[in-house]
């Protein structure tokens, strides 16, 4: 860390998996600018205070039923979040606050802003009668982001009822470059309750003081300039900042280190990482085909299957676990950023996630697209049919597909022109986060602009 500079930043993420690894990652980069952290955080899927001891911690009760966390409806438990918490938060927040302004001496730090994720929505009225600057962090792409308040409007244009020979074509003004059919899956979403909760974080975004995205120009090709239109606040695309900070201490599932020695015994770029996130959950007979997928690819395949990713069971289908032979390997949770960096996979297998996805890119490994929902589905078209350094699968959970695509990418020409594109696209990446690069100039711009207020 860099000299105190005098100044605590607020950090309050949202309490999934993909949100809460952005957040204390950003906690680590501005503490390392010489920031005071103290992060907000709910009881359910409270970090681990214990692996940042130079943080602050504070834990307030948002009082939802193991039942409500439990839902497969992530919009209704963002909603039920944001309804609990309120009060909450109110009160630590104001306590906070008031703390700060009693401190004297060399103790004295001035809280200079609040930084939550983009899906809190109840903090604007909130921050703006403490009179305290609010700042989003967001966890999706640029390009994303802008795209998914479209969905009200394209819903009542009647993509849901487009023909079937319309559904490659692409959304192209609106939601580039997702197709129709991509469209269709997120339009399937619960009306009653999304179309209100964008239009809260829209509202929301545009009276910020600003907008951090953990992306960067190389990965969202000229929707920086028109996210700047939209929403008339600044943005600061700051990069991916994963590889200089572990995973580890921030993780909610307790990983499986004997990922490593097992990857050390295969044959360089030989192996199939197939991974689908903390969110994801399917049918124990989708499971079954992705298993025959790739163990019929004849290739070494390391497979995480976490306790709650197959619907109606914790456990993991005593048929996959018997499928296990010299060639595979099956955890619940794995540690993906030392597997991506490890020498023998050749391809990963993914849900598409944001995290997943840049995480992928910052170590060259291609990809074979599986997307299962929300922001998933546009992240899956920019790997396959923009950057062109993946495979899709195009919605089809079926084994003899799977089989195809392994070895299409590990074995034949196709393969070897992504694994080419794929390295160009991660020099690119690499050079945003480095001295003068796009995301470097970035987070320096983020770093003055919060010490102004």
């Amino acid at each position: 860390m860099e000299k105190s500079n005098g100044l605590r930043v607020v950090l309050f993420p949202l309490p999934i998996q993909g949100c809460i690894n952005p957040m204390i990652q950003l906690a680590k980069i501005l503490h390392s600018r010489g920031f005071s952290i103290t992060v907000i955080h709910t009881s359910f899927n409270a970090p681990k205070a214990a692996s940042h001891p130079h943080f602050t911690f504070l834990q307030i009760q948002e009082g939802l039923s193991e039942t409500e966390t439990r839902t497969d409806d992530n919009t209704r438990l963002f909603t039920l979040l944001n309804q609990r918490c309120e009060s909450p938060f109110r009160d630590c927040l104001t306590k906070l606050l008031q703390s700060s302004d009693s401190e004297t001496g060399d103790k004295k730090q001035r809280i200079c802003c609040l930084i939550h994720d983009s899906g809190w929505t109840f903090t604007q009225n909130l921050a703006k009668s403490l009179n305290i600057p609010r700042l989003l962090l967001n966890v999706y792409t640029i390009s994303y982001y802008r795209g998914h308040f479209a969905l009200p409007k394209l819903r009542g244009e009647g993509y849901l009822l487009s023909q079937d020979s319309e559904q490659d074509d692409e959304v192209a003004q609106e939601f580039p470059p997702l197709r129709k059919k991509d469209l269709k899956r997120l339009l399937g979403e619960k009306r009653e309750l999304l179309e209100p909760y964008l239009n809260m974080i829209l509202e929301s975004t545009k009276s910020s003081s600003g907008i951090i995205f953990m992306s960067c120009e190389e990965l969202d090709q000229g929707s920086l300039s028109k996210a700047r239109e939209d929403f008339k606040v600044p943005i600061f695309a700051i990069g991916p900042s994963h590889s200089n900070f572990s995973a580890a201490s921030s993780s909610l599932f307790t990983q499986d280190e004997t990922c490593i020695p097992w990857l050390d015994k295969q044959e360089e770029k030989s192996v199939i990482y197939a991974s689908f996130g903390s969110l994801a959950s399917m049918t124990g007979s989708e499971l079954l085909e992705i298993a025959w997928g790739v163990r019929n690819s004849d290739q070494p395949f390391l497979l995480v299957v976490r306790d709650g990713s197959v619907k109606g069971t914790k456990a993991i289908p005593e048929e996959v676990m018997g499928m296990l032979n010299e060639k595979g390997k099956i955890v619940k949770w794995a540690p993906q950023q030392e597997i991506l960096k490890h020498r023998a996979v050749g391809g990963f297998l993914t849900h598409n996630g944001m995290n997943s996805v840049v995480e992928s890119v910052c170590e060259g490994v291609p990809m074979i697209c599986l997307p299962c929902l929300w922001d998933q589905y546009l992240y899956a078209r920019l790997v396959s049919n923009v950057w062109k350094v993946g495979i899709h699968l195009e919605h089809r959970i079926e084994r003899n597909g799977i089989e195809k695509a392994i070895r299409s990418l590990l074995s034949e020409n196709e393969g070897e022109a992504i694994r080419e594109r794929m390295k160009l696209l991660k020099e690119e990446v690499g050079r945003s986060v480095k001295p003068n690069g796009s995301a470097y100039r970035s987070l320096q711009h983020l770093v003055d602009h919060i010490s102004s207020f």
